[in-house]
């Protein structure tokens, strides 16, 4: 399994519908944002589990996000509430929020207003999905780095270029220099995320 089953078929198409109608933007520009949105928050998690958070993101899933969120995803996406989503960022990305709404924008043609909107919205949606995930296969803190590194790991040659990409934004000090790269990492992975429409 790779990052490409969490936006494939239906899930990926009520991600598409839900941003589309709480902002008001075009298809393309939805699917632009959410494909390098969630590859970027799945890595961003991947690189805390492995600093040592696994365990604190695994309680997080049991306590809080258990998956119940996609028996739903239609209803939430309607909601409107998505407070929970800006909890979850701030303690994913930290610091690094403002630079990562930057570099999705550009991608996306959104302004980071938007582009915050959007990463609330996907980002109790991934942490459902690992939830899910977790409670299936019964996996502890160990299990879950094992996942995370696998949806990351699992892309695509031309999509691990582009979680290196990522990797180099979460890890800047700001001066810019990875957002060159990630301007066009929505366009490239795009087509293996939602398949030729």
């Amino acid at each position: 399994m790779d990052i490409s089953s969490l936006l494939q078929g239906v899930m990926g198409q009520q991600m598409v519908s839900g941003v589309v109608n709480q902002l008001g933007i075009e298809n393309e520009q939805a699917k632009m944002a959410i494909s390098a949105a969630v590859p970027l928050l799945l890595t961003a998690l991947n690189k805390n589990a492995n600093s040592g958070d696994a365990q604190n993101i695994a309680n997080a899933l049991e306590r809080d996000h258990d998956g119940s969120i996609l028996d739903n995803l239609g209803g939430f996406l309607q909601g409107g509430n998505f407070s929970d989503g800006a909890n979850i960022l701030n303690h994913v990305l930290g610091g690094k929020q403002a630079q990562v709404e930057n570099a999705i924008g550009k991608t996306s043609g959104l302004n980071s207003g938007q582009i915050a909107q959007i990463l609330a919205m996907l980002a109790p949606i991934v942490m459902g999905y690992l939830g899910k995930e977790k409670s299936q296969n019964g996996l502890d803190a160990g299990g879950l780095s094992s996942l995370l590194g696998g949806l990351v790991g699992g892309a695509s040659q031309t999509n691990q270029r582009e979680m290196g990409t990522i990797e180099r934004l979460l890890d800047q000090d700001g001066d810019g220099d990875a957002m060159d790269d990630v301007v066009d990492l929505g366009s490239k992975l795009l087509g293996g995320f939602f398949g030729k429409n």
